[in-house]
């Protein structure tokens, strides 16, 4: 069965990637950052972009862009999961990401997709559980004959180097889907989990403010003598709460116990923790 990948809220593909490498072909990308879409089109030249807000996009621009000869059709929706992070000071309602999901709603109702895929932050899940958004969601995928089946993944149990827990949605009009059984950790033929020597230790050393000549996007920060003294001072595992005093910002001084995590130095030998959108920031853990 050839099934087309329609991927709403594309970025620059990373969710169709792993859907190519699983013998998906890829029909269409929709985001509305611009850098991105030039990362998908370079990713998937045979694959149709529309770049725009979603809240503008209507049916029949997806119509326009549509393969016909696929045997059947998957929608991915993975909005962003900064509405629904606990990190984020204006979570909630009041974030104008928090009803993406509603929108990707709105093109499902009109195509009837064979196959749903939605993944993101656990916190959409427990956010305003009985008004949240992925209530919604899933009360309108039944309501429109969908099987669907809702679970918690951490990518460690599947050979990634990072212990990332995600909500996944699987929803079919063809039956119900079962999650993957676990590649990795106890019980498995893997018993060991990936690691973060596993993932880096090939990468070739270089200094604060490099760039490797050979290997895209290896590059490492400029950093301040006094930021260089910090990254000296935190132990493995450890994080800014074993820092001297004379390190310590303001901003964290005195009662202050939020963040705890930034500034952290991985465990060569463990997982990662999970990872942000702005990890490639020293002050982002």
């Amino acid at each position: 069965m050839a099934i087309g990948v329609y991927d709403f809220f594309s970025g620059c593909g990373g969710t169709s990637a792993g859907l190519r490498s699983a013998g998906f072909r890829i029909a269409l990308g929709v985001d509305n950052d611009s850098n991105a879409s030039q990362t998908f089109k370079a990713n998937f030249p045979d694959a149709e972009f529309i770049s725009d807000d979603i809240a503008l996009v209507e049916p029949k621009h997806i119509t326009a862009k549509m393969y016909p000869r696929d045997d059947a059709m998957l929608f991915c929706g993975c909005a962003p999961c900064q509405p629904f992070s606990r990190q984020n000071k204006r979570r909630g309602k009041d974030d104008p990401r928090f009803n993406l999901l509603g929108y990707f709603g709105k093109f499902i109702t009109h195509f009837l997709p064979e196959y749903i895929f939605v993944e993101n932050v656990p916190g959409l899940q427990r956010l305003n559980a009985d008004g949240s958004p992925l209530n919604a969601f899933t009360e309108l995928l039944e309501s429109l004959g969908y099987k669907v089946t809702v679970d918690k993944v951490n990518c460690l149990h599947f050979g990634i180097p990072q212990k990332r827990v995600r909500l996944v949605v699987l929803a079919s009009r063809l039956g119900p889907i079962s999650f993957p059984k676990k590649t990795h950790g106890p019980d498995t033929s893997n018993p060991d989990y990936a690691t973060v020597r596993n993932a880096i230790e090939d990468l070739p050393e270089i200094q604060a403010g490099e760039t490797d000549k050979n290997i895209p996007n290896h590059y490492a920060s400029r950093l301040s003598v006094i930021n260089m003294e910090r990254i000296k001072a935190t132990p493995v595992g450890g994080r800014r709460e074993d820092w001297p005093d004379k390190l310590v910002l303001k901003c964290h001084q005195g009662d202050y116990d939020g963040h705890s995590d930034v500034y952290g130095r991985l465990r060569w030998d463990e997982p990662s923790i999970t990872l942000t959108a702005r990890c490639n920031s020293l002050s982002n853990g």
